[in-house]
């Protein structure tokens, strides 16, 4: 992933902050040889306070095809991606410019984890992996406790393999023409406010966010 400096966080906490509301992602395990890479989409919940980049806990079906890539390789990476949107090219045309010269493109939040793959096998841990994820995804309750061995899902801990990813580095990138000046950055963010696109609201806050003007003071 090309990150330029102007694309780049302004700190680890930018990116901390934007993970924490983004727990869905694509895991990439390199494949064995022969085989392309797997790609697994999957929820997961990150723990930014273990070890020096924080760890990512999930689980999966043991029938999975990717288990033995990821055991003979466990150097995986953690993809997520979100408030994308398509930005077209008279948005972007300089001030100077007609229109239609302008350069479409892409807005975009991403974040990569860097991994150390780490599968959990044991019933006992891959029941208190699982409560650890159910009390980030399920934080009302409302599900019984998974202990190993007792009902209602201890007979179906043999069916799932856990898994902790260690991070080792982080990648993250907010691509929001923060290099572009700002009449023309004035003119993304109208276009964002008035489309009423899925994502054009977080791309926007997104981009006057970088510009230090979102939140709004009060």
């Amino acid at each position: 992933m090309l990150i330029h400096p102007w694309d780049a966080p302004r700190d680890d906490s930018e990116w901390r902050l934007w993970l924490a509301a983004h727990d869905f992602g694509q895991l990439a395990v390199s494949g064995l040889p022969g085989e392309p890479p797997h790609v697994q989409p999957m929820h997961f919940s990150y723990d930014p306070d273990v070890g020096e980049h924080g760890v990512a806990l999930a689980h999966l079906a043991r029938p999975n095809p990717l288990w033995p890539a990821l055991e003979a390789t466990p150097d995986v990476v953690l993809s997520v991606v979100d408030d994308y949107v398509y930005i077209p090219g008279p948005w972007q045309a300089p001030p100077d410019a007609p229109p239609e010269h302008g350069t479409p493109t892409s807005f975009y939040a991403a974040v990569q984890l860097r991994c150390t793959a780490h599968v959990v096998d044991d019933p006992a841990e891959k029941a208190a992996l699982l409560n650890r994820q159910l009390a980030h995804f399920q934080p009302e309750g409302g599900s019984a406790t998974a202990a190993a061995d007792e009902a209602p899902y201890g007979r179906l801990l043999p069916g799932i393999r856990g898994l902790r990813l260690e991070v080792t580095s982080v990648r993250a990138k907010f691509k929001y023409a923060a290099h572009r000046p700002e009449p023309v950055q004035d003119r993304i963010v109208a276009g964002l406010s008035t489309r009423g696109g899925p994502h054009d609201e977080a791309a926007r806050n997104h981009q006057l966010n970088r510009r230090g003007i979102w939140p709004p003071s009060s």
